[in-house]
């Protein structure tokens, strides 16, 4: 061998070696990253595979690369995209990727295929490579169903509902159609969470959520807003799809008892508020926020009720909201006064004493009526703040009244107090703080409560009676016979006084049924050792009524209209009190 041949001889042994080497580097790449690659030649007609490929597949491709065996392990929907993807050569082009299911294995592929052609455009060469993307597009799956769906439920969240709403809207504005929105609101919801825990209140709501998600479909789409908030959007709604339709389902799935984890059973009902594109708005936020509006006016009608888009509503709503800034304003400025309206003993004309009512004088200094103004009150929470200021305000002048005037021990100043405040933690601490800042006797004072002040938890609210019984405070129970339990609570309560309702006083003297309820309130009432008010006595000819069938006391216009601090004062001056 000459010494040219063995050069050749070591140089080819080198490349060889080299090549050997940069094969077993470039099969443990493969290998490590866990895709699987087919390099096919054309010219050989022969696919090598490297990598991992028995993840994917249970075949080898043999001597031709088999892409039908590989298009038939694709779900349906992906035979066609995946055929033309590993058929590359066929289109001309150079690179392409596509992504798949295989139906056997679940598994999530993503295809990348590369093809090499000469200056002929023949393919020389291709290389397919497939990687397992099945958990980045199970992650992905989860990011889009947190973005789009409510967890607890499975209903639309309410960004998606709000964004399909507006596609929704956009296509009834082209095709002259409508869509209506229901806003339900589960009534009670709260005594569930309270009496049952926050837990089963969510199991709750999903089981009102899976049974409301049955009804859902392209043009029926609904959301779970928060907590016990429902929202529907219905395009074009008629026939089974009819708002009526609809309401009707909604009825029959709350019909039936839901079965919780812990064996309990609820049936609960819900409030719905409808409103319409295009009739009510042509904004679709604005039409989420009347549906929300009008849902509140059917829970104010007595819940289970179902009310639809009426301007007056809107209107009335509107107001409410500028008088609740008025209010904030009024509130931070001191703008209430206090009007005190006399109470006489039926027989001998004495002054009994007098009712705390509240005035809001505006800022134009027109006097607002508390029918306006004490429900929105109670309604936003600044009742706790207003009637704070009236038990303070009240004191503070009973005590200046008895400062200058004689014979006052049996005076009572009778305050209103709403439900919603005898029902705070710290009334009882306030009032008998103010009582004692004033130094006022606590006999002196009345409290007058409603029915109202009993729901929801009356044994709680006798003990604060009795609290306050026992201190030496006085209890009138306002506007009675017009509740519908008065007298299957009424000897449980620790009162003193009946107030016979205007309602009756209206009537009296016309209607014979109207004065048999009178007289038997106050028979009742004298039996039970209670004294009688009648108000709203704006007659004498109701005035000398009420004396024969022997009620004891009176007030209203005939005998006194709401008078200012200074006007009782000169009252006082020319006035017996009633002694007890």
């Amino acid at each position: 061998m000459n010494e040219d041949n063995s050069y050749q001889i070591s140089l080819l042994s080198a490349m060889n070696t080299k090549l050997a080497k940069s094969e077993g580097i470039l099969k443990n790449i493969c290998d490590i990253s866990e895709s699987a690659f087919i390099y096919f030649d054309y010219e050989e007609k022969k696919p090598y595979v490297l990598g991992n490929w028995s993840h994917f597949f249970d075949f080898e491709p043999g001597k031709f690369l088999s892409v039908g065996q590989i298009v038939d392990l694709a779900d349906d929907e992906f035979v066609e995209g995946i055929y033309r993807t590993l058929n590359l050569e066929k289109t001309g082009e150079e690179k392409s990727s596509f992504e798949f299911k295989m139906r056997d294995k679940n598994l999530y592929v993503n295809s990348n295929v590369n093809v090499l052609y000469d200056n002929a455009g023949i393919p020389v060469w291709k290389i397919i490579v497939f990687t397992d993307v099945t958990k980045y597009k199970n992650q992905n799956d989860e990011l889009t169903y947190m973005a789009y769906y409510d967890s607890l439920t499975g209903l639309y969240n309410r960004n998606y509902f709000v964004l399909s709403l507006g596609e929704m809207v956009a296509k009834a504005e082209q095709n002259n159609a409508v869509v209506s929105i229901l806003f339900i609101d589960v009534d009670d919801f709260r005594k569930v969470n309270d009496g049952m825990g926050i837990l089963e209140g969510d199991e709750v709501v999903q089981s009102i959520g899976l049974s409301f998600k049955k009804m859902m479909d392209e043009n029926l789409i609904i959301s779970h807003f928060n907590s016990d908030i429902f929202c529907m959007a219905i395009y074009d709604p008629v026939g089974r799809r009819s708002v009526e339709s609809i309401v009707d389902r909604i009825r029959e799935i709350m019909r039936t008892p839901i079965k919780l984890v812990s064996g309990k059973e609820v049936t609960l009902t819900v409030s719905v508020g409808v409103a319409e594109y295009p009739e009510s708005t042509n904004n679709y936020l604005e039409l989420i926020n009347l549906a929300e509006i009008v849902m509140l006016k059917a829970k104010n009608k007595g819940k289970n009720n179902v009310q639809y888009y009426d301007k007056p509503i809107i209107d009335e709503f509107i107001g409410n909201i500028e008088i609740e800034k008025k209010m904030s304003k009024a509130l931070k400025n001191q703008n209430f006064v206090m009007y005190y309206q006399p109470q006489y003993d039926t027989n001998t004309k004495e002054l009994r004493g007098v009712e705390a009512l509240v005035r809001w004088c505006d800022e134009d200094g027109k006097l607002v009526s508390p029918e306006t103004f004490i429900p929105i009150a109670e309604k936003n929470g600044s009742i706790l703040l207003l009637g704070d200021w009236i038990i303070e305000e009240c004191l503070s002048d009973l005590s200046r009244w008895k400062e200058k005037h004689n014979n006052m021990e049996d005076f009572l100043l009778s305050i209103n107090v709403s439900s919603i405040q005898f029902k705070n933690k710290n009334f009882v601490k306030y009032l008998i703080s103010i009582i004692k800042k004033y130094g006022i006797s606590p006999t002196n004072v009345e409290l007058e409560i409603t029915e109202s002040v009993f729901i929801d938890n009356m044994e709680e609210i006798i003990h604060k009676m009795k609290l306050l019984k026992d201190f030496g405070i006085r209890f009138s129970m306002d506007d009675f016979g017009t509740g519908f339990s008065s007298l299957s609570y009424l000897r449980e309560l620790p009162i003193d006084t009946l107030k016979i309702d205007k309602s009756f006083i209206d009537d009296v003297v016309t209607d014979g049924s109207t004065r048999t309820i009178a007289e038997s309130i106050i028979d009742l009432s004298k039996k039970l050792g209670f004294d009688t008010i009648a108000e709203g006595v704006e007659q004498e000819v109701q005035y000398s009524l009420l004396k024969n069938i022997g009620c004891e006391n009176i007030q209203g216009f005939y005998l006194g209209k709401p008078m200012k601090f200074e006007e009782i004062d000169a009252l006082l001056d020319k006035t017996d009190v009633k002694n007890s």
